[in-house]
């Protein structure tokens, strides 16, 4: 997704990271290189919208669900994985795809 103009910061950099931005999870200099670009790209401040409304659905519709220990394990323990960069992100299965963890 792009608008088409030239950015200081990429779309695709934005997109890439948009999580952390929308979670916090960036230092504040980051943080203001996203607010500007959403400034000038209405696609990512589109997306950005859209994301921020889904997380907001989940934590009202989901928040006080309990979550498994050993569901939260396995999600941090991947999560770790991939920030260490021994594993790569896996794409989402298709429809009636079966992932190699199901085998």
């Amino acid at each position: 997704m792009s608008c088409g103009d030239p950015h200081e910061t990429d779309c695709s950099e934005v997109l890439d990271h948009l999580y952390e931005f929308l979670d916090r999870e960036m230092p504040d200099g980051e943080c203001t290189k996203f607010e500007v670009h959403f400034e000038e790209c209405s696609p990512c401040l589109e997306k950005y919208g859209l994301e921020q409304a889904v997380k907001k659905l989940v934590k009202r519709c989901c928040g006080s669900d309990d979550v498994p220990v050993d569901l939260r394990s396995k999600v941090m323990g991947r999560i770790e994985l991939i920030r260490s960069g021994h594993v790569v992100p896996e794409q989402e299965p298709a429809a009636g795809q079966v992932t190699p963890q199901e085998q």
